[in-house]
Parts: structure tokens; sequence; C-alpha cells
């Protein structure tokens, strides 16, 4: 024990990684799955002319733009003039949505609430989907807020309504927008006018008959007023909502999670493979005899590369055909999956023999593989919002500088239908410099 406790004593810096690399791990792997933006920032676009915000409902008129702060306790917004203005925020990640309120929404809204038909208003949500899970945040938290105002501006149309009913039951004086105050008899008043009128008449008089079913139809009516709860129902919900993804993942997160899985099982197989085969020529003293004339140095980490991505292909391609039977996805698009898969197998196997040149031992190189796998992937799946601005494009650049966050872009956007290329590109991109980078480590590796 106490040889033990003098070993740590003499390398502290071995203590440091041993403890700082758990904290780190922990904290990144904590922060990619459990948190959120928690005021995330949308770009706000209100198009409704100056003046044009108000809406008449009986006889007081209500400042719909008053409700957009409803929306703002759980946002943060930016302000914004145009709608393309507010899509151009939300494409270049400044916002993670963007809410957009048309210039006719005051019109349609009080049509609405007017029972003069005519569709209900609708506003325009664009948002950023990088991700299912950050997708599935920022719409539960749009979809929170505008059910919010949903419910303030039916409150108010619910307390006029029932005076309106009240009225009509009870009778009373009421305000139209263009007539201005109306005396409205009620079906009380009418019934007992008619009652009285009913009464003076002869037993045999004919209009007796005609009276007392006008007096049934208004006791009929005050009683049960039944017709006004489809009307009150209809208005429930003033505002409807249309959604539209400008950029990201429509992945379900079922599928996303599976990705995930086949990309990390790729991500180890193939580093651990290439940077193990690699150091492992040189310990058993064979590199030097390989490449005096049997194989080039560049020939040498392609045999490497394209083993390791040989085999990490094989088995995630079988984890995928296996997942994708169980999510029900398309077969379909299949041929997209497999190019996905490929081409993201030679990125990790180029970077795999890229650190077992570096590194030249086999231990070392399986210790490395193993420890930067880790913080990679979980650096690639931290959502915006989640740390500050300037940090996540910090994270983004890291993350950009290997292979995992581009695989799961390239294979999400296979399945889901996105943009493919630029992935690929990216992928094809880091290949060529994490096997120019091992060429380079060759040097010195005999």
């Amino acid at each position: 024990m106490l040889k033990d406790l003098q070993i740590l004593r003499r390398s502290p810096l071995l203590v440091a990684v041993l403890v700082g690399y758990s904290v780190v791990v922990s904290l990144v792997v904590g922060t990619a799955l459990s948190a959120g933006p928690g005021k995330p920032k949308v770009a706000f676009a209100n198009l409704v002319p100056a003046g044009q915000s108000e809406i008449a409902l009986g006889g007081q008129r209500i400042d719909a733009a008053g409700y957009a702060n409803l929306l703002f306790q759980k946002v943060d917004p930016i302000r914004v003039r145009t709608r393309a203005q507010a899509i151009a925020k939300v494409k270049s990640g400044e916002a993670l949505g963007a809410l957009v309120v048309p210039a006719d929404v005051t019109q349609k809204l009080q049509g609405t609430l007017g029972l003069g038909g005519g569709g209900p208003p609708t506003v325009e949500v664009y948002y950023n989907a990088e991700n299912p899970l950050k997708r599935q945040y920022v719409q539960s938290t749009i979809n929170a807020t505008l059910a919010d105002a949903n419910q303030a501006i039916s409150g108010e149309v619910l307390r006029e309504a029932a005076r309106y009913l009240n009225v009509i039951v009870a009778g009373g004086k009421i305000a139209l927008p263009i007539v201005g105050a109306v005396d409205i008899l009620g079906l009380r008043r009418a019934q007992a006018i008619i009652d009285a009128a009913s009464a003076g008449l002869p037993a045999n008089a004919p209009e007796r008959v005609a009276l007392g079913q006008v007096s049934r139809f208004a006791r009929l009516a005050a009683d049960n007023l039944d017709l006004s709860k489809p009307i009150l129902a209809s208005i429930s919900s003033p505002v409807r909502v249309r959604q539209t993804v400008i950029k990201g993942s429509s992945s379900s997160i079922s599928a996303f999670a599976a990705e995930a899985a086949v990309i990390g099982s790729m991500m180890f197989v193939a580093l651990l493979l290439a940077a193990g085969m690699l150091a492992l020529e040189r310990e058993e003293n064979a590199f030097g005899r390989l490449v005096r004339g049997l194989v080039s140095r560049s020939a040498l980490i392609a045999q490497k590369v394209g083993l390791a991505a040989l085999c990490a292909f094989v088995l995630t391609a079988a984890m995928l055909a296996i997942l994708a039977a169980l999510l029900h996805l398309d077969f379909a698009r299949s041929p997209l999956w497999l190019v996905a898969l490929g081409l993201s197998a030679v990125a990790f196997g180029a970077m795999g023999v890229a650190i077992g040149g570096i590194t030249r031992e086999v231990r070392s190189a399986s210790l490395v593989a193993f420890v930067l796998s880790l913080p990679i992937a979980a650096l690639a799946l931290i959502p915006p919002g989640a740390v500050a601005g300037g940090l996540y494009d910090l994270i983004r650049v890291i993350s950009g500088a290997f292979p995992f966050r581009p695989s799961l872009e390239a294979l999400d956007a296979a399945i889901s239908g996105g943009d493919l290329l630029a992935p690929l590109a990216h992928l094809a991109a880091l290949a060529l410099a994490f096997g120019v980078l091992a060429r380079l480590s060759l040097r010195r590796f005999a």
C-alpha cells in the first residue's frame, strides 16, 4: 500500500489526469443528455401594422399585441422587422426558433371572435432542429407559450360570451361596433310580454295559438341555450400555429437514438482496430521490413484504414438493419445509409491510424483511442443554449474536428432525407486530414 501511494505521489500528472478526465467526462455527458436551454432565444417578427393590433370584443377593445408579453415569459426574444430576418436568425444559429405574427392576424382574430366566418388566425413558427432532442425542446417551449396566449385570449372571449348570453336571456344593453348601443329585450322579458298579450285575448282567439308557440320557444331557449356550447368550444383556441423546419433533422427521437448507437459502435471499433493494428507493426518489429520494399508507407496506412473501416462498416450495417426493422424505417433509402456508413467508417479509420502513428505503442494507442471517444461523442450531442453562446461555438469547432458529429449528421440525413452532401464532404475532408497526419507520424515511427 505504501509503495502504491508513493507511486501516486511521484506521478501527480497521472493522478490529475485520472481525476480530471472522470470529472470532465461526467460533466460533458451530463450536459449532453440532460441540459436544455433555460430560456431559449427566439426571433420575433410582428408584421401587424402599427395601430391595427386592437380588436373589438363586445363593448370593449382589446390590444392583441399585449398578449405577446405572455410569449416572452419563457423565451428570450430577438426582435426583428421582417420574416426573412427572423428565418436568417434561425439559420445562423443565433436563435433556436422564430415566431412570426402575420399582418392579417388581427383581422382574422376579429372575424373569429365575432363569429363572422373565415379561417382562424395563424402564427408562423420556424425552428432549427439539428437533432430531435433539440427539436423536441423547441417545439414544447413554443407550443407551451402559444397555449398560454391562447388561454388568455380565450378567457377574454368567454367572459364576453357569458355577458352576451346573460343579455340574450335577461335582456339589457349591448354595444355593437357599427350601430352602437342597442337595447336587447331578452328572452325572459319577451316571454312575459307574450304571455301578457295572450292573457288579454279572448279564450277562442286564433292568435292565442301562435303566441303560445312563441312563448314556449322563448322559455325553452332561455332554459337551455345548448347551441351556445359548440360556439364557445370553437373559440377555445382562437389562434392556430403553422410550424416549419428550415434546417435540421426530422427523425424521431427513437431513430436518432439508434443513429447515435450505430455511430458510437463504429467509432469504438474503427478507432481501436486502426490504432492498435498500426502500433502493433512497430512493436513486432515488422514495420521496418515492410516499408523497405514490400509496401510503401502510404499503402500501409491505406491498408490499415481500409481493414478497420471494413470491419466497422460490416458491424454497424448489420446493427442498423436490425434497428431499422424494429423502428420501421424506410428501407428504400438504405443505399444512402450505406454511403453514410462507409465514408464515416473511413474517417474513423483514418483517425485511428493517426492515433496509432503518434502513440506508436498498442497499449498507449488503445488507451488514447478510448479516452478520446467518450468526450468526442458527448460534445457532439450538447444542444445549443445548454451552455453560453461563445462556449457552444468552441464546442462546435472542437466536435467538428472529429468524425462523430458529421457521421451522425450524415446518417441522420440519409435516414430522414436532409442535406447529405455537406456532412459527407466534411467526413471526406477529415479522412484526408487524419490520413496526412498519420503519414507524417510515420517519419519517426521506426
